[in-house]
């Protein structure tokens, strides 16, 4: 995994998580790697991973059973698109008004280029 300089690490790793969960790779009540195997799989200190679990945990997107392991809540997927949501609309969302200001682009600009994109997407 390539981080980034712009986000702290333990966030990007929570993404990381996040797109797992919501492509379905893990899916509600599986268990997901240790602290310790995801500390090595991304080489990071494993406390940087704890602290992603601790986080995702927090907004009930994993649970931990005590002795076995992490898994996947039962609503670990919607609450994902929930937070992944929000936080492309005060993070991101603002970023991409400010570059169509900039460019001079409408919402419809905006639609034709989404539109081309998810006919790329199709083909692949």
């Amino acid at each position: 995994m390539e981080f980034r300089d712009d986000q702290a690490i333990y966030l990007q790793i929570a993404d990381h998580f996040c797109e797992t969960i919501l492509l379905e790779k893990w899916k509600p009540g599986d268990r997901i790697p240790s602290v310790r195997e995801m500390a090595v799989s991304i080489e990071v200190n494993p406390n940087t991973v704890m602290r992603t679990f601790t986080y995702l945990q927090e907004k009930g997107i994993i649970y931990n059973k005590r002795g076995i392991g992490y898994f996947v809540s039962e609503d670990g997927k919607i609450k994902t698109n929930a937070l992944r949501k929000e936080d492309f609309v005060t993070s991101e969302l603002p970023r991409l008004f400010k570059a169509m200001d900039l460019l001079h682009l409408s919402i419809e600009d905006i639609s034709k280029y989404y539109q081309q994109h998810l006919k790329e997407t199709q083909k692949n």
